[in-house]
């Protein structure tokens, strides 16, 4: 309880992990239903026209590729979030290393 109160453990590292696994799943699904919102509500005639063209203006082949490339971006933004949480992790690991070798 003492380390506790005078900083010398942290409870970030706990935290981290716990603001990882919210962040991977809310932030996809709250990012689309933001978009959606802002897409009906402000936009609904411009939205409902852009919808007509692709679907009469572009082939199967293109909207599969569209959706594999929207796909490849949600991966790429999982693997830096992941990538970024690592980072605060091992720096809180370095710090407890670092504790661990002033206290011999």
């Amino acid at each position: 309880m003492l380390d506790f109160l005078t900083f010398k453990t942290f409870i970030t590292p706990t935290l981290l992990i716990f603001s990882y696994y919210i962040g991977a799943i809310f932030i996809p699904l709250l990012s689309w239903y933001i978009a959606r919102f802002i897409k009906d509500t402000y936009f609904p005639h411009i939205s409902k026209h852009i919808n007509q063209t692709i679907h009469q203006q572009s082939s199967s082949k293109q909207r599969i590729l569209m959706i594999l490339f929207f796909m490849l971006c949600f991966f790429c933004m999982e693997v830096f979030w992941r990538i970024l949480f690592e980072f605060f992790i091992a720096y809180f690991d370095m710090h407890d290393a670092l504790l661990q070798l002033t206290n011999n």
